[in-house]
């Protein structure tokens, strides 16, 4: 057997791997901008100095308090209890509302899936009540219901329906069928089928309804409550901001505004974000 060599002009040395340099770190700055949440929190920075420089050239707190008085009546309302306490009334209902409205949502999309008797179902009737407004139903809610929780859970109900079971729905349909394929030939049927091979292909799709019914349902709360508020002789975010409005406490309105949007920017951060980092990014199925 003959064995061949290398020709000479060929041969490399390659050199001791004590002699190769360990990568170096990025600078602090480029790993803090790089990083979501201090972008986001740079964003809100910026927006907070562009508030207070409008309120001090404006000159009139009645109209637009500054946003240091902004967030001083913000830090009373936490430090006396009654904001937090309004806060724990508004999520306990959304949270009420929202889980209603979502089971809802998983039957109806079952029901789609599993007949085109159930998609003509969920056609029309998403045809028909997804445009109206979720508010505009609370008159409604009101003479069925009467003053309460059950009027607000109605129309939180209403409000997170249709999208998530729209864009539930759609990410069922948008599964490939070479995806379908193989869960037939391994025998997955009925429910096992919708979770191993469904479920996650679909996941983006259901996911982004979720974000857009929780979004829907705390509008609808916080407008709602403004409108009437009480549940069990309590209010709400919404009404404390309606009274506040009503004794013209404005640092106190806007108070309660930011504080809406705190919860927001938290439940988008903390729950939606790290459900799709640990899922559909992981998985390749979104870009970070």
């Amino acid at each position: 057997m003959s064995t061949t060599t290398l020709r000479a002009e060929y041969e490399r040395e390659l050199a001791p791997l004590s002699h190769v340099q360990p990568a170096r770190a990025l600078p602090w700055a480029t790993r803090w901008r790089a990083h979501p949440a201090a972008r986001q929190a740079l964003i809100l920075l910026v927006l907070g100095a562009v508030w207070e420089a409008a309120a001090r050239w404006q000159q009139n707190d009645l109209l637009l308090p500054t946003f240091t008085a902004t967030l001083w009546a913000l830090a009373d309302g936490v430090r006396s209890g009654e904001l937090l306490a309004k806060t724990a009334v508004s999520l306990s209902t959304l949270l009420e509302g929202y889980a209603l409205g979502v089971l809802a949502a998983f039957g109806f999309t079952a029901l789609a899936t599993a007949s085109r008797w159930g998609r003509d179902l969920l056609g029309t009737l998403t045809a028909m009540f997804n445009p109206l407004p979720a508010i505009a139903l609370l008159p409604l809610a009101l003479l069925w219901f009467g003053l309460g929780k059950a009027s607000l859970l109605f129309v939180l109900v209403h409000a997170v329906l249709w999208a998530v079971a729209l864009n539930t729905l759609a990410g069922f349909q948008a599964v490939p069928e070479t995806l379908r394929m193989a869960g037939r030939n391994y025998g997955l049927k009925g429910v096992p089928y919708v979770v191993q091979i469904l479920l996650p292909a679909a996941l983006p799709s259901v996911l982004s309804g979720l974000k857009i019914g929780w979004a829907f349902a705390w509008r609808t709360l916080i407008a709602a409550e403004l409108v009437f508020g009480a549940t069990s002789g309590q209010g709400g975010l919404g009404w404390y901001i309606y009274q506040n409005r009503n004794e013209l406490y404005t640092d106190r309105v806007f108070a309660g505004l930011v504080l809406v949007i705190l919860i927001g920017l938290a439940v988008e951060g903390l729950v939606f974000q790290t459900l799709e980092r640990l899922t559909v990014r992981r998985w390749g199925q979104q870009r970070g």
